[in-house]
């Protein structure tokens, strides 16, 4: 039996051909690139054995630089996403309410801190925290990328929820509806719990940009995370390849964490809310002539098997 599909069309000999030279070449370039900066490298002794040896033999690069720099990054990047997430929830349902009184306000709020870049907002906040707060100096760093991060994410998160929402069809809200339930109990109730599984991926997604967006942090309020434990690193030990290696290695380390945990909630959630065909009343239902009568589960039968025709 062929197998034919109306969305793809299988190439020819010809353009097989092609796609295996497209392969070997791009391959190629790719080798060519990786010797030529290799060769840079070495020329520059930066692959020398020494510059790698203090992350083997040297403890304390680790537990003086790295470690920390990499608990104040989770610290950050943690915060940031409890207060986001929550926020960004409640902004995005009330992008969705029906009163303009709700909505509007929450239109105006997310648009404004989406429009304006994350570096800016945690300037801003640093400055904030230093003329109307007492934060001591010392913390003041990492509240005001907090604060930044929160902004900013927040609106993004809000994006998601609605955009989360809207994806599923019109039905499941004309259900609810039908059932008598109020616009909050069919969000919290119908849409949300389905949205869930749409919206993880975009969360997770988000959560690495908070993870990476720490490093301004350092960068311009030397609030030492990562990457600025790097920089020590490479200014006391003369490797600037070798520590911002292992730094992005821990980055990439991170994010591939996160991303299967992504994976791992999404099938769970998935599996839990898999249908199974049931229809199942609730309790006591009016007949319509003053009788009450109980509604029994009633099963869906399977579906008959697809037939294929054969040609």
């Amino acid at each position: 039996m062929t197998n034919l599909s109306v969305l793809y069309d299988a190439p020819g000999p010809r353009a097989r051909r092609w796609h295996a030279v497209y392969a070997v070449v791009f391959v190629l370039l790719f080798l060519a690139l990786a010797w030529w900066v290799y060769g840079e490298l070495d020329d520059k002794h930066q692959l020398d054995g020494e510059k790698w040896e203090p992350f083997i033999n040297d403890g304390n690069v680790w537990t003086t630089f790295l470690l920390p720099g990499l608990r104040k990054t989770l610290e950050a990047a943690g915060l940031a996403l409890v207060i986001a997430l929550p926020l960004g929830a409640i902004f995005g349902i009330g992008r969705l309410s029906d009163h303009w009184w709700i909505r509007r306000p929450c239109d105006v709020v997310v648009e404004f801190f989406r429009a304006i870049p994350v570096l800016l907002m945690i300037v801003f906040a640093n400055e904030a925290y230093a003329q109307w707060s007492t934060v001591d100096r010392d913390i003041r760093p990492m509240y005001a990328l907090v604060t930044g991060l929160v902004l900013y994410n927040a609106s993004v998160l809000a994006e998601i929820v609605r955009a989360g929402v809207l994806s599923l069809p019109r039905g499941q809200e004309d259900a609810g509806r039908a059932l008598g339930l109020r616009k909050g109990q069919i969000m919290t109730n119908v849409l949300l719990p389905q949205a869930v599984t749409a919206m993880l991926p975009a969360i997770i997604s988000q959560l690495v940009v908070i993870v990476k967006d720490t490093t301004l942090g350092g960068a311009i309020l030397s609030y030492q995370e990562l990457l600025s434990a790097a920089r020590l690193i490479s200014s006391n030990y003369s490797n600037t390849i070798a520590a911002y290696t292992v730094a992005a290695a821990i980055f990439v380390v991170i994010n591939f964490l996160l991303s299967q945990l992504a994976g791992w909630l999404e099938r769970r959630i998935r599996r839990g809310t898999r249908g199974t065909g049931a229809v199942v009343a609730q309790g006591p239902a009016d007949l319509g002539d003053g009788a009450t009568g109980n509604l029994e589960t009633t099963v869906a039968p399977p579906a008959p098997p697809a037939t294929v025709a054969k040609g």
